[in-house]
């Protein structure tokens, strides 16, 4: 723990940035401690003969803090990038690109003595700065801040290690609030970047609330930063990348010995691997590239698939442009680990309805995608009793996912997949039949939303209220499904009600949105989109690549979807959403139960031993399945 702020000579390995010449050069306060690599704390003496300029890159320090023995160089690198040449020669090396011509500042700062050079670039700088806060004014800034949004409503966010398919899902590690890390020192004016040493006080996904060390229990400078930026390092990072470490300018006076300070705070401390970057930037490749052809659902009819090209690949997700849209506009978002795509030839294989593309053959620089690339799933036993057309059972509506519908098992095709349709609101043509496998977390056994207390859509026109599957299976002389086919397995995920993520719209799935988990059934999650009303909310796996940490858009640089503003959910703007209202009041059941009316109903022997799964077949140990579960 101590490599952040070891002694370090001037032999050591360690080189500076190069983009730190690219910083302005402020006037350096007095009074103002630096800890060098060496540990020691220097403090600007009000004279001038204690000063001194690097020869390199021009920057004015102590000159005790200088390095070589005429104190020459501010730092390693610059005592090593000094060469024979002249000092203009120099400087115009260090500035230029091997192969390109000079920058503008090269050419400002070749021409002129060192302190014109520096006067010189400070006011460039200072012009490409109020350029750049020009060229910001006219581009609409998101108000949305998570950290904001978190610590006003000392909201929770569900935990990276929640979500195994986004980065560092399977790696997090042990990263948890008192850990300790360098950044960026912001309280200081200093001309050149320098770091500090801040500490972990609260996590929301990749997002840290960092306290400089020193400021004990004032929050006053607190900040928050994805903990997995490019300026976050582990405790010793300084040392070996030749960085000073600077104490925060509100704080400077506080202790006259800062290394003493330091190796107390951290005796015992924990701090990033020191492959965490590493880890990060492995974690962020991904194996799909774009001009890949795939299979994916048709959105238009969801019975069936087409093929669709790989357009581009964010953060995992991929942006399919059907191949038949000539003006790329006809297009459908997911995630590479979606059930909703396939390798070329999977319809096929398994019997699955497809469109045939009009276009005879592969465009120029597109090919299939590698089938060991897309999500397996688990391995059936079909040979044995299995599930058969005509059964009923309980699956999530895939074109209103906040509702659970009575549905019929319409065709078995290979593989164990299931073609499903939603009773009363099916086409014709069955164009609205689903494709689940047996093992979605996403279709259920008869009596689940009962005996969970969830509300169970009916068929749409369906008289008998409220509804009963006993007396369904007798009008309609059908049979369920058996309850032992139906995946009962429960990961240990992590969620818990009322913590917050990013979720996929997915009515509208090339949107990412703020949301909440607002109940948990087994491994079912109700997802909440802030600002929205409930009948938009969506019922969504556990395990879902359409889920993601707080945090995750500003990484993968995707855009985030912030809460709606009451004006939005008063004109009801959006299309989609509009349409999902629509539906979701045309399939409006029964009140829920209270628990009393649940328990007296269970009482009913004939009802009870339906529920078990004893009508038209054995029981199959389903007392085990049905736990209820308290909203």
């Amino acid at each position: 723990m101590f490599d952040g702020y070891d002694s370090c000579s001037e032999d050591t390995s360690s080189s500076s940035s190069s983009d730190e010449s690219e910083e302005e050069v402020a006037p350096l306060p007095s009074s103002l401690p630096i800890i060098k690599n060496n540990g020691q704390v220097y403090t600007y003496p009000d004279g001038k003969s204690g000063m001194a300029t690097c020869e390199m890159c021009g920057m004015v320090g102590v000159r005790d803090a200088f390095y070589s023995k005429t104190k020459r160089f501010c730092s390693v690198s610059c005592s090593r990038s000094y060469s024979s040449n002249s000092k203009k020669a120099s400087i115009l090396a260090r500035l230029q690109v091997a192969g390109k011509p000079p920058t503008k500042k090269a050419k400002v700062l070749q021409k002129q003595p060192l302190v014109a050079k520096l006067a010189a670039y400070a006011q460039y700088q200072a012009t490409l700065q109020n350029q750049a806060k020009t060229k910001a004014a006219a581009v609409p800034v998101e108000g949305f801040s998570w950290g904001n949004y978190i610590n006003s409503n000392s909201f929770t966010a569900a935990p990276v290690t929640c979500f195994k398919h986004a980065p560092m899902g399977t790696c997090w590690g042990d990263i948890a609030e008192g850990v300790r890390v360098e950044v960026p020192n912001t309280d200081c004016s200093l001309p050149t970047k320098v770091f500090w040493i801040a500490g972990i006080v609260k996590l929301a996904g990749y997002n840290a609330l960092l306290r400089y060390e020193g400021f004990e229990n004032d929050s006053s400078l607190d900040f928050w930063c994805n903990i997995c930026g490019s300026d976050i390092h582990p405790v010793g990072w300084c040392a070996t990348s030749g960085k000073p470490l600077v104490p925060p300018r509100t704080i400077q006076h506080k202790y006259t010995n800062w290394k003493t300070f330091l190796v107390k705070r951290l005796t015992g401390a924990k701090t990033l691997p020191p492959d965490f970057s590493q880890k990060v930037s492995e974690s962020m490749q991904y194996p799909f590239k774009t001009s890949m052809r795939v299979e994916v659902v048709d959105k238009t009819h969801l019975c069936r698939t087409r093929v669709a090209v790989v357009e581009s690949v964010i953060g995992g997700r991929l942006r399919l442009v059907y191949e038949e849209s000539e003006d790329k506009t006809d297009d459908f978002w997911c995630h590479m680990y979606s059930p909703l795509i396939h390798h070329i030839g999977w319809s096929r294989s398994i019997g699955h309805r497809f469109k045939r593309s009009d276009i005879t053959k592969k465009q120029d620089g597109h090919f299939d995608a590698p089938s060991h690339l897309f999500m397996k799933v688990k391995e059936v036993d079909a040979a044995g009793e299995w599930f058969k057309e005509g059964m009923k059972l309980e699956a999530i509506d895939p074109l209103n996912l906040s509702a659970i519908c009575v549905a019929t098992i319409r065709k078995v095709l290979a593989d164990g997949y299931l073609m499903i349709g939603i009773d009363g609101s099916e086409a014709a043509d069955g164009s609205d039949w689903f494709c689940y496998h047996a093992t979605s977390p996403s279709i259920f056994p008869v009596g689940f939303c009962e005996i969970n207390m969830i509300e169970l859509t009916p068929p749409r026109g369906y008289a008998k209220l409220p509804f009963k599957w006993f007396d369904y299976l007798r009008e309609t002389d059908s049979i369920a499904a058996p309850v032992k086919l139906f995946n009962k397995e429960v990961p240990n995920h992590g969620f818990h009600v009322g913590m917050k993520l990013e979720a996929v719209d997915l009515m509208e799935p090339r949107l990412v949105c703020v949301a909440t988990v607002t109940r948990i059934i087994h491994r079912l999650l109700r997802i909440h989109f802030d600002g929205w009303e409930d009948e938009y909310d969506q019922w969504v796996d556990c395990e879902s690549p359409d889920l993601y940490p707080v945090g995750w858009c500003q990484l993968t640089g995707y855009q985030l979807q912030p809460p709606a503003p009451q004006s939005s959910r008063d004109s009801q703007s959006s299309s989609s959403k509009q349409k999902k209202k629509a539906k979701s009041q045309q399939y409006k059941g029964h009140k829920k139960m209270t628990s009393l009316q649940l328990k007296e109903e269970l009482l009913d022997g004939e009802e009870y031993s339906f529920l078990q799964g004893a009508s038209d077949q054995e029981s199959n140990g389903s007392a085990s399945y049905y736990i209820k579960q308290e909203p």
